[in-house]
């Protein structure tokens, strides 16, 4: 069976809470590798009226079959009532880049 791999994407409002959840998920073995981009500014709509904020945007590459422990986890490790988590197929990688994330990866559940 094919092994199926994704990128996940979630946001946090501070470069300490976003390298705290990666940290977080690569010592559960739940990404192989987390990425914590620049700051951005985000724009959306809360509670009735346009919001502007400051927000870190995380990138987590783990496998599909990890997928619904590896949410789970963001949501509960997260501030945000209610957090920002996309989940993104992996189409095509390196066959070594992907055997490395398989290898960090805990097994399916």
């Amino acid at each position: 069976m094919k092994k199926e791999y994704v990128q996940v994407i979630t946001t946090l409002a501070t470069q300490e809470e976003a390298e705290q959840l990666a940290r977080h998920l690569v010592e559960q073995r739940l990404a192989g590798c987390v990425q914590v981009g620049s700051p951005l500014v985000s724009f959306y709509q809360w509670q009735g009226k346009v919001e502007r904020d400051r927000e870190y945007q995380v990138q987590i590459k783990s496998r599909l079959d990890l997928v619904e422990s590896l949410t789970a986890e963001i949501s509960r490790n997260h501030p945000y009532e209610i957090p920002e988590i996309l989940v993104l197929p992996i189409v095509r990688g390196s066959e070594a880049y992907l055997a490395w994330l398989d290898q960090e990866l805990r097994s399916a559940p």
